[in-house]
């Protein structure tokens, strides 16, 4: 028998960059007033060019009503998860349930040591990322009365957990090696990986990878997001020639309807985080939200609301 699918979500990349700040006001504003599920911000503290992540997505929370807000993917050396775990409760209750924590187990080591961040390696990351997860669902699920975890890499000894999200927060994974991708499908909710780095030929063994270590768990695989950052542009003119390159996927409406389409038939992928590229954003999130999703959602037959979840 067929296992079912989780219907897509659809959603908006917003940089956190010094320069666009209100540029990022009006993107949230405007994903928000066309219906799309989120909005995402990456997270690199260590760039002075860029604000706190957290802090813009708290912001940008009080502008917005219905869509999510997600990092993509919150630096967890720079942050601890007891600490994190507090901050991303604090923004669900805030927002009335907006929240989804994207989370990575770090990367531009050096500009996290700068910052006075460790400098891990590939299975102490993993570990620490391990700890993490525990430490984060702990501090959640006893929000109210006293948690305790003695990890690897961290530790909490008889912390108050409180105050409890308003909903329960997904936990998207910022990951692509073997081991991350098997710890995502048997303890996170979803993972977030990239077109420019994971063209559409690797998703069918991330898939994979993920599928197994759900089954470690005893968990369906098709309970587990497979989010997609989508760097590209969407063709506003015929001019446009259509492409699928490393820099992205450039091409018209119905170009992206069907690399969309096929994406979450033929590679699994449910969740699809545009991240325009090129002149006239606005435009380009526009026509993605107006005529890429609607089309998507028809050629699926599955429509879908975030609050659902």
């Amino acid at each position: 028998m067929q296992q079912a699918r989780l219907s897509p979500l659809f959603g908006v990349s917003i940089s956190p960059a010094t320069d666009s700040v209100s540029e990022a006001f009006e993107r949230a504003r405007l994903a928000d007033q066309l219906g799309l599920d989120l909005i995402t911000s990456m997270d690199h503290p260590y760039n002075a060019r860029l604000v706190d992540t957290w802090t813009l997505l708290t912001a940008l929370a009080t502008v917005t009503r219905r869509v999510h807000v997600a990092t993509n993917v919150a630096n967890l050396p720079l942050r601890p998860p007891a600490m994190l775990a507090k901050q991303a409760a604090t923004l669900d209750v805030l927002s009335g349930g907006r929240v989804v924590l994207g989370l990575g187990a770090g990367a531009y080591w050096q500009g996290i040591r700068a910052m006075g961040g460790p400098i891990r390696s590939g299975s102490e990351a993993y570990r620490a990322f391990r700890d993490a997860l525990y430490i984060i669902r702990g501090m959640w699920e006893n929000a109210g009365g006293s948690f305790s975890y003695e990890g690897d890499v961290y530790q909490v000894r008889g912390v108050r957990p409180g105050p409890a999200p308003a909903h329960r927060i997904p936990i998207w994974v910022g990951a692509s090696g073997p081991s991350m991708l098997r710890l995502t499908g048997r303890m996170a909710d979803g993972v977030i990986v990239s077109n420019t780095y994971h063209p559409p030929e690797h998703l069918l063994e991330i898939n994979r990878l993920i599928d197994e270590g759900a089954a470690v768990a005893s968990r369906q695989p098709g309970e587990i997001r497979r989010a997609y950052n989508i760097m590209g542009s969407i063709a506003l003119t015929p001019a446009m020639q259509a492409s699928q390159t490393e820099e992205g996927l450039h091409g018209s409406v119905w170009f992206w309807i069907d690399e969309l389409t096929r994406l979450y038939e033929m590679y699994g992928q449910d969740v699809f985080i545009f991240w325009p590229t090129g002149e006239n954003p606005h435009a380009q999130i526009q026509a993605f939200a107006n005529e890429v999703v609607p089309a998507v959602r028809r050629q699926v037959s599955s429509p879908h609301r975030m609050g659902a979840e």
